[in-house]
């Protein structure tokens, strides 16, 4: 019997693939396995691709690269169709890549092999597969797309490797694995998993000369497989010693190409003997080129980590000296655009007179352009301040700076201006008095000693940057004894949804339980913003919109010189200002806002509008508010005073009924627990009490 009668009968045909050609030569049982015409002949390869899936076609591209590559037989399970798609057997080839007899290009090749069909289970039935069954494949496959998946999810070089480690590959998986890399001439290890600690020391400082697999696949590009220990003993008998301590009885060292570099071997190792048929090549051969990806990828994130956090180091310096009498405290969280550094910045600054300057500012962005920016104005702010110059003229000069400031674009872009708010305050550490200039910043809180906080209305103008000839006026507000002044960027208050109204509501009782470390305090504001307890403190805008936060503390610390302040507020109230009129009544409600009777609290800012608005009326000097609330909660007794430079001391009148005025005094004497007028050196000082009762009536 011939053979080609011996192959007919157990369903196998001949198949001759010319790959320069572009034809392949069938026997008469290979053309019926592939739905042509059941005798020998030649055939276009377009002919007999459109009777394999498309998906095996390609995969058999890789599988006969790969013999051709380590001189082995390619094995391949393809799947037949019909002309309308539908699939009608499957089939295993064997075959062996020769190279052409004019030897012209290493690309050139014959493919001569077998055609057999294979039977595959059909749905709902169950039998033991062999490693090479369609069940291979798909688990296979699946293996593959988890591994892909994992690996691209690892984020540094340690996380890659221990998400190879724990790869369960189908029907085979390694028992350790190590990645070598290539400084210079040397190879290096880059990481292991599977072996004792000490174990990398013979290959961590290894010549590339040297006769050993991951060497020879650095300088040759191409995969090493020893099936057992006496293949690794023959090939490299000079490093075989240094692999037989591990008692591994197969390997497989594979390149890690990047870009069609080399950049490093992997080397998986079985305990148990591994064949490496052309499947599994084909699935080790995919792991390795996912692993050098995602090597690549975690050595750039922890490249720009690094930049980062030197940048971060570098652009926010440390508070400097200690301050007598004074405690500061500081936190910076990055956000924006995936890096740890942004626009947002503090700074404090010593001052040629003594004092110390704090400095807090936003500038526009969240990217490297925003932290350039914000780079070069925090040097020019310390160059203005240690001049010596006052708050007010330090913004002025940092505003005129950054309107000559314009990003660099590429590619003919226009160039675009940059504005950044900030608040600048000069702190005297011996009177506790703080003058503060403000650039479109958000307003300083302060906390009182029994830890009411309150949000303290200052005098600003624009952005920085917007107009270059722009004026500050400053505000000086005192600080006293154990009381606390926060400047923060809106990052603190509006990150979450938030605007700045009902971020403040959310911050406020955090400032107010936290009343004795500042650094604890500095950490509760940042965990709640962007700590677990920030989910359930969502805010009204749909956008969760995310910001960098920069936060200062300062407290003025309370001594036995110098006791603890008790509650209260100062404003002054400019004639050409009426409206600091409404600003005056919101700091004193805020000031009261846990006092027992609302009612009282009413009243209170009712007499409080009254007295202010009768200064600027009547007399032609400015008004000057303080309150004081004073005692034990529930028994405390507020005192509010408004004085003014005028002489001229308050009538009471009795208005009729249809007059517009002269009813102050009169609500006084109705509302008010105890009120006078109390003559002074220059002016005069209009004043009221109210007594706080736990039980107020209904």
């Amino acid at each position: 019997m011939r053979t080609e009668e011996v192959l007919a009968a157990t369903a196998t045909g001949l198949w001759r693939w010319d790959n320069r050609a572009g034809t392949v030569t069938l026997d008469a049982e290979a053309a019926r396995l592939l739905e042509l015409p059941a005798e020998p002949g030649v055939f276009r390869e377009s002919e007999v691709r459109s009777r394999f899936h498309p998906v095996d076609w390609n995969e058999i591209y890789g599988v006969v690269n790969l013999a051709v590559a380590d001189g082995t037989l390619a094995e391949a399970r393809l799947r037949i169709m019909d002309e309308q798609g539908q699939v009608l057997r499957t089939v295993r080839s064997r075959s062996k890549p020769l190279p052409h007899e004019d030897g012209c290009r290493e690309s050139d090749y014959v493919l001569v092999g077998t055609l057999q069909e294979v039977a595959e289970p059909q749905p709902g039935t169950t039998g033991a597969h062999t490693p090479i069954t369609g069940d291979w494949r798909r688990s296979r496959e699946a293996f593959l797309l988890d591994a892909g998946r994992a690996l691209a999810e690892a984020r540094s070089t340690a996380e890659v490797l221990r998400v190879a480690y724990s790869l369960s590959m189908p029907g085979f998986s390694p028992d350790g694995l190590a990645v070598f890399g290539v400084e210079g001439d040397r190879l290096t290890i880059i990481g292991h998993h599977g072996h004792n600690m000490g174990d990398e020391g013979p290959f961590s400082d290894m010549p590339l000369e040297t006769d050993y697999p991951a060497a020879e696949v650095v300088r040759t590009g191409r995969a090493v497989y020893l099936p057992s220990p006496d293949d690794y003993r023959d090939r490299y008998p000079a490093t075989w010693p240094l692999a037989r301590r591990f008692g591994r009885r197969s390997w497989a060292f594979l390149p890690l190409i990047v870009a069609g570099r080399t950049m490093g071997t992997w080397m998986a190792g079985f305990r148990h003997p591994v064949s490496f048929s052309p499947d599994e090549r084909a699935v080790l051969t995919t792991v390795a080129r996912m692993l050098a990806q995602a090597l690549t990828r975690a050595g750039v994130a922890e490249t720009e980590r690094e930049l980062s956090l030197g940048l971060q180091r570098s652009m926010m310096p440390s508070l400097g000296p200690d301050i007598p009498g004074m405690t500061v405290a500081a936190r910076y969280v990055p956000t924006g655009g995936g890096l740890q550094v942004g626009g947002d910045w503090y700074d404090m600054i010593p001052l040629p007179n003594g004092r110390i300057a704090l400095v807090i500012g936003d500038v526009q962005g969240h990217d490297v352009r925003a932290a350039g920016v914000m780079g070069q104005l925090r040097i020019a702010l310390r160059a203005y301040a240690s001049e010596g110059h006052p708050p007010d003229a330090v913004l002025s000069r940092a505003s005129r700076f950054l309107s000559g400031l314009t990003d660099a674009y590429e590619d003919g872009e226009e160039p675009e201006a940059r504005f950044a708010t900030c608040l600048y305050a000069e702190a005297d550490p011996e009177t506790g008095t703080l003058d503060i200039a403000r650039a479109g910043h958000p307003d300083p809180v302060v906390m009182t000693g029994d830890g009411t906080a309150v949000i303290r209305r200052t005098e600003g103008g624009l952005p920085l940057g917007v107009e270059a000839d722009a004026d500050y006026p400053a505000t000086r507000i005192t600080l006293g004894a154990g009381e606390t002044i926060m400047l923060c960027t809106d990052g603190l208050i509006e990150t979450g949804g938030h605007d700045l109204a009902t971020g403040w509501v959310r911050l406020r009782p955090v400032l107010e339980r936290h009343t004795g470390d500042l650094e604890k305090l500095a950490d509760a504001l940042v965990e709640a913003v962007h700590g677990p307890p920030s989910h359930y403190t969502t805010g009204p805008l749909p956008d969760r919109r995310e910001d960098d936060i920069a936060v200062l503390l300062l407290r003025r610390e309370a001594s036995k010189a110098h006791p603890a302040t008790p509650r209260r507020t100062v404003l002054t109230i400019a004639q050409a200002e009426p409206e600091r009129i409404a600003a005056a009544r919101t700091l004193l409600r805020e000031m009261l806002h846990d006092w027992a009777d609302p009612e009282q609290v009413d009243s209170a800012v009712l007499m409080l509008s009254e007295m202010a608005t009768n200064v600027l009326v009547h007399t032609d000097g400015d008004a000057m508010m303080a309150a004081q609330a004073t005692g034990e909660r529930g028994e405390r007794r507020l005192r509010v005073e408004v004085s003014d430079g005028s002489d001229e001391l308050p009538h009471k009148r009795r208005p009729g009924e249809m007059a517009s005025s002269g009813r102050g005094l009169v609500l006084m004497e109705m509302l008010a627990d105890a009120w006078g007028v109390d003559p002074q050196g220059s002016g005069k000082s209009i004043w009221f009490e109210l007594y706080e009762s736990a039980d107020p009536a209904p």
